[in-house]
């Protein structure tokens, strides 16, 4: 494969500056009028990713045309000449992203169908599915290529969301490389190379992976787009379109073994049980008769003169019901699954974890068995004290830290610490 001596840096920070500082010369004030103009003109324009893909191309090729021929670049190497390039795609594109990135409803729709079918199967597929061969399976070292790709939404500019893509590659590239010198085997190619991608990216789920494509291949500079990085960015179309159509015969399983397989990581994801229905809510009054020995019911009147036969109560939720509520909540919603995302371990199997994870996870277990079992007791204090009469039905939250990590106040930590100290003792 061809060298793309480009990609060198990812960020090309010198590249994007020395851009900058070109554009703030005085002789560079039609080009600055220039870009402004496009950039207005472009944005009044309604949405049509063809045409605007087109326009896009044109321009930038018309500007650096403009850049070779004015004094600012003259007698500079075509190396510079490049580099102003890019400086004017990544300041054109940053300033046009939310115009054009996910903007087409189908796109968009696409990108949840995606994301939801990624995390489905990664829970299930191993690289046996993909007739990975033994001699380059490496799941761990995978890690540091699917870290790669999941970069890829930070950034604006095309070209830095195809080096996400490219150094993914390379990362896989050279793994593959070293395992066929280790076992005296020839060189991975292709057939090697294609399905350890495919595996990398169920495992990694980048979000909007989809609409990143595509604005890559509508708006990164087609003169560009060459080498070897046209081939890795081939080979991550080929990905995408092999997981889009993802079924039992591309995983070498029966088609009733993978929808089972599915359905059973939907129930994973979801937290529902096989047999679960929806429920019903818990959270709106409904008319009783009197129980002698009732324990989930209060009286709820709107004043003391009402009969009893016009009584309303609430049922007090159990832990089960405040669960079932929220999973059918999550079933119902379009982009539930999104929530999941706050949780960075749920989609990790055994060997995704590193030593360096432990310390966050016990932590984060910690935390978690305090909530749950005080919310239980919470539970139980209050449907024994509603029994009698005593109390009243109050909201019940288990507090998460915007990272996904459940929050300890002081009195989880202090129950924390004297939970670790009984087990010391």
């Amino acid at each position: 494969m061809e060298n793309a001596e480009p990609f060198s840096s990812s960020t090309a920070p010198l590249t994007w500056h020395d851009f900058l500082e070109r554009m703030r010369h005085p002789s560079a004030s039609e080009f600055v009028k220039a870009i402004k103009s496009f950039i207005v003109s472009f944005s009044n324009n309604p949405p049509d990713p063809e045409k605007d893909s087109a326009s896009v191309q044109e321009f930038l090729a018309n500007m650096e045309a403009a850049f070779r021929a004015h004094p600012l670049w003259a007698g500079r190497s075509e190396e510079e000449l490049d580099s102003a390039g890019e400086g004017l795609e990544k300041y054109i594109m940053t300033k046009l992203f939310t115009r054009v990135f996910a903007t087409h409803p189908d796109d968009v729709k696409v990108d949840d169908q995606l994301y939801e079918k990624l995390a489905l199967v990664q829970q299930f597929i191993r690289p046996e599915n993909l007739d990975i061969q033994p001699t380059y399976q490496n799941e761990t070292s995978w890690l540091l290529a699917q870290k790669e790709l999941q970069k890829i939404n930070i950034y604006k500019a095309p070209r830095d969301k195809l080096v996400c893509i490219l150094s993914c590659c390379k990362v896989i590239n050279n793994l593959l490389l070293n395992a066929s010198v280790a076992a005296n085997e020839n060189p991975p190619g292709a057939d090697e190379f294609l399905p350890v991608l495919i595996y990398v990216t169920i495992k990694a789920n980048p979000p909007q992976l989809h609409s990143n494509l595509l604005y890559i291949q509508r708006y990164r500079r087609e003169s560009r787009l060459v080498g070897e990085a046209a081939y890795f960015f081939t080979n991550m179309l080929s990905a995408e379109a092999f997981i889009m159509n993802i079924d039992g015969k591309a995983l070498s399983m029966d088609e009733m073994e993978f929808q089972k397989n599915m359905e059973s990581a939907q129930t994973l994801i979801y937290g529902l049980s096989g047999d679960y229905d929806g429920g019903e809510s818990v959270s709106e009054p409904r008319q009783v008769k009197s129980h002698e020995n009732s324990s989930v019911a209060v009286e709820s009147t709107t004043d003391g003169a009402n009969s009893k036969d016009q009584q309303q109560v609430n049922k007090i939720p159990s832990i089960s019901d405040l669960e079932n509520k929220g999973a059918s909540t999550l079933m119902k919603e379009e982009r539930g699954i999104e929530e999941f995302r706050k949780f960075p371990y749920l989609y990790s199997r055994t060997g995704d974890l590193t030593v360096g994870d432990v310390e966050e996870l016990l932590n984060s277990y910690k935390q978690l068995v305090v909530k749950y079992v005080s919310l239980a007791k919470s539970i139980q204090s209050r449907n024994e004290g509603e029994s009698l009469g005593k109390g009243k039905v109050d909201d019940v939250r288990i507090e998460r830290g915007s990272d996904g990590v459940f929050t300890g106040d002081s009195e989880s930590t202090e129950v924390v610490s004297r939970v670790e100290d009984t087990v010391e003792s």
